[in-house]
């Protein structure tokens, strides 16, 4: 089993499948920048996500995401400090089922 790379290490690999026509233009840019392929993908990257973070639509909707994870995470929070409100110390003692006919009686 291999170990991965350390300058590799938390770096997600795509495979992405290009047009060739786009792949020779984008091949042709990387030779003129002296640099490569997965270079100008970079590129493109950081530009895509640097004009996301100014995109006003996108923005609301983060904002909306975030406050339904602040309001799911506030309902499980809540539901923890009903389950434990006796003092957090859960009982081990299960309720009986009742017997064949609806018997509940303990047992001999």
């Amino acid at each position: 089993m291999s170990t991965p790379d350390e300058p590799t290490k938390g770096i997600k690999t795509l495979g992405i499948r290009l047009k060739p026509d786009v792949h020779a233009q984008l091949s042709f840019i990387a030779q003129l920048r002296d640099g490569t392929i997965t270079d100008e993908i970079q590129i493109a990257i950081a530009a895509h996500i640097a004009a996301a973070k100014d995109d006003p639509e996108l923005a609301s909707k983060a904002a909306e995401a975030r406050a339904e994870i602040e309001r799911e995470a506030a309902a499980r929070q809540q539901a923890i400090a009903t389950l434990f409100a006796d003092g957090g110390v859960p009982t081990s003692a299960r309720p009986r089922r009742s017997t064949k006919g609806g018997d509940t009686s303990p047992e001999n």
